[in-house]
């Protein structure tokens, strides 16, 4: 049986201004390694070694040690008594210089965020400017009969934005005019006027919030659709082969999409506004004790034409932004799956922020002008 290798030594000898330093036996990680010698006050730094093993490279990470603290003092090194292998090796480790940076957080500062979605928002401008021109002459050739799209998908189109839609549109309709009556209520009831739960209800839900909840529902419901829809026809370059053959894809696929919204919203509106009164009838005269015919006739002398007609418009402008916004997310979306998902969400995000916005713009229009 051969002799076992005899653990890592290191024998070193210093003549004048020569340090040599002489590694000998089996080199791992098991073992603990020798402190490196010291290298004050000379010039030169011979390396060797005899019968020695590294199968592990402890022996190459100590001696990298031992040189890169010789360079630091500029002394110079003669490595040529080294084996082969272990002189190829320190070479290429000694040829990288050790990083001296400190990793920094990298995240970006307040002012510098806001600057960075300042120029995004701005870098849009022109995108944007562009598709709205594309949809204006769309609109145009619509208007005097020249529109090149499919009927049959503008029906198609209706239905998925329409009656599709209904039942989550119930819902929510049915319980936000439920948490309406409720929060109006408890307040009313403090005066003994449960009565105008009617009118709270009745002038909200047609006249505001119908419309809002319908648009954001319609936002993430359609709007995002549209997005990944149009942005899979562009990874697929179906947009492209629209252009190839001298159609618009604007006109072929926006448009009906734009249009199918633009009728539907008004009436999902309306719809959205007799079920939150229908909820808020429930509450009153199940928990508050008003009258069924009380509560009825309340709701007809506050409802107006001019509190359903600005509703109604409302929901058009809702459904048109959602529209425009859904089809142009899917027009910008890049050429693979994760730009169809980035595509999607930024359609909700933008349908809703103008949805928002315009609400709030439309409600102090109609408050300054009186109706």
């Amino acid at each position: 049986m051969p002799p076992l290798p005899s653990p890592n030594r290191v024998e070193v000898s210093r003549q004048d201004d020569t340090l040599r330093v002489c590694c000998a036996g089996a080199w791992n990680w098991d073992a603990a390694q020798p402190p490196l010698p010291d290298c004050t006050g000379i010039k030169h730094l011979q390396l060797a070694g005899e019968d020695t093993t590294d199968h592990e490279g402890s022996l190459l990470a100590w001696l990298i040690h031992l040189c890169r603290q010789a360079t630091v003092l500029q002394i110079q090194i003669d490595d040529s008594a080294l084996p082969a292998g272990i002189r190829r090796l320190l070479a290429l480790a000694l040829a990288v210089p050790p990083r001296t940076d400190h990793p920094t957080d990298d995240t970006p500062g307040f002012f510098t965020s806001l600057g960075l979605i300042a120029l995004h928002v701005w870098s849009d401008f022109p995108k944007i400017a562009e598709f709205t021109g594309e949809l204006t002459q769309a609109i145009g050739r619509l208007l005097i009969g020249r529109a090149r799209f499919r009927k049959r998908e503008l029906f198609w189109l209706i239905e998925a934005c329409g009656p599709r839609a209904l039942p989550i549109a119930s819902l929510i309709s049915f319980l936000v005019g439920t948490i309406l009556a409720y929060m109006g209520a408890v307040q009313l009831a403090q005066f003994g006027a449960q009565i105008y739960i009617a009118d709270l209800v009745a002038i909200g839900m047609v006249r505001e919030i119908g419309a809002l909840m319908t648009g954001v529902i319609l936002a993430g419901r359609t709007g995002a659709a549209y997005a990944a829809q149009i942005g899979t026809m562009q990874v697929n370059e179906e947009i492209d082969a629209f252009r190839t053959l001298g159609l618009s894809p604007i006109e072929y696929l926006v448009l009906p999409r734009m249009l199918a919204l633009v009728l539907m919203v008004p009436l999902l509106t309306l719809y959205a506004g007799v079920v939150g009164i229908i909820a808020g009838m429930l509450i009153a005269t199940t928990v508050f004790g008003v009258g069924f015919l009380e509560y009825w006739h309340e709701t007809l002398q506050a409802l107006t034409w001019t509190h359903i007609l600005i509703g109604m418009f409302k929901g058009t402008i809702y459904g048109a932004l959602v529209a425009f916004s859904g089809c142009l997310r899917g027009m910008e979306c890049g050429r693979s799956a994760q730009a169809v998902g980035e595509a999607t969400t930024s359609a909700v995000v933008t349908s809703i922020l103008l949805i928002t916005i315009s609400a709030s713009v439309l409600t102090i229009i109609f408050q300054r002008i009186g109706i």
